[in-house]
C-alpha cells in the first residue's frame, strides 16, 4: 500500500516556478531551524544551489544579490538570516508600476503619420533659405513614399504639394513652383536639372571604352600567336 504519494493540489504553490520544488521545500526547512547560526549556514548553501542551477546569469551584474532577494521571495520575506545585502520589502515588490501616459496624437492624415509633422515643424522652425528649401523637399519626397505604401496607385504631386500645404499651416508652398518631385525610390533635390546632368555625364563615361585595354588585348593575342 504506497501512502507516501503527493499530488500537485495537495502542495504549496511554487513561489518561483524557475527553481522547482526541491528548493523550496530547501527554504522552508531552513526558515524552520532554530538557532540563528545553522540558518544562515542552510541559506548559503542554497544560495549556491540556485547559482548552479542559473550558470548563465553569473555573468550578470549583482548576481548574488539578485539570489538573495528570491531567497527572501520565497520564504514569503519570513526568513531570520543574516543577508550580505539590504532585504528586499514586501510593499515595494508587490506595488504596481505607475501608469505610464500613452500620447494622444491624431494625425490629420494617419498614412503620413507624426514623424512628417514633426520634420515639418522643424522645418518650419529654420529660416527661409536654401537649407530649408532642400528639406522641404526631402518632406515633400518622404510623403510621396508613405502615400504609396497605402495606395499602390500613382499620386499626382499637386496631392502631395496641397498635403504639406495644409500641414504646415499655408507657411510652405510647393505648388507655386516649377519643379516636381522625382520617382518615390529617388533622392529629392531642389534643383533637379542638375541631378539630370550628373546621371547623363556618368552615363557616357561608363559607355566609353578605355583604348589602352583594347590595345593590350590585341598584343596577348600576337604574342600567342
Amino acid at each position: 500500500m504506497i501512502s507516501s504519494l503527493e499530488y500537485n493540489t495537495e502542495r504549496n504553490q511554487l513561489v518561483i516556478p524557475e527553481y522547482g520544488r526541491h528548493i523550496q521545500k530547501l527554504v522552508e526547512h531552513c526558515r524552520a531551524l532554530e538557532t540563528r547560526e545553522e540558518r544562515n549556514k542552510m541559506a548559503t548553501a542554497i544560495i549556491g544551489v540556485m547559482g548552479n542551477l542559473n550558470p548563465h546569469l553569473r555573468d550578470v551584474a549583482d548576481f548574488q544579490h539578485k539570489l538573495w532577494d528570491q531567497l527572501f521571495v520565497i520564504a514569503n520575506f519570513d526568513l531570520d538570516v543574516d543577508s550580505p545585502y539590504p532585504i528586499p520589502n514586501k510593499e515595494e515588490l508587490a506595488a504596481r508600476p505607475v501608469r505610464m501616459s500613452y500620447p494622444q496624437k491624431r494625425p490629420r492624415y494617419r498614412f503620413y503619420g507624426n514623424n512628417i509633422q514633426g520634420m515639418i515643424n522643424v522645418a518650419l522652425g529654420w529660416e527661409k533659405g536654401e537649407k530649408r528649401e532642400a528639406l522641404t523637399y526631402i518632406i515633400a519626397n518622404h510623403m510621396k513614399k508613405s502615400f504609396l505604401n497605402w495606395n499602390k496607385d500613382s499620386v499626382d504631386d499637386s496631392v502631395i504639394f496641397k498635403h504639406l500645404f495644409e500641414l504646415s499651416e499655408g507657411e510652405i508652398n510647393l505648388a507655386a513652383k516649377e519643379e516636381d518631385l522625382l520617382e518615390s525610390k529617388a533622392l529629392i533635390y531642389p534643383n533637379t536639372s542638375t541631378l539630370r546632368s550628373n546621371t547623363n555625364s556618368n552615363k557616357r563615361q561608363h559607355g566609353k571604352k578605355n583604348p589602352r585595354s583594347g590595345s593590350t588585348n590585341n598584343s596577348n593575342r600576337r604574342r600567342r600567336n
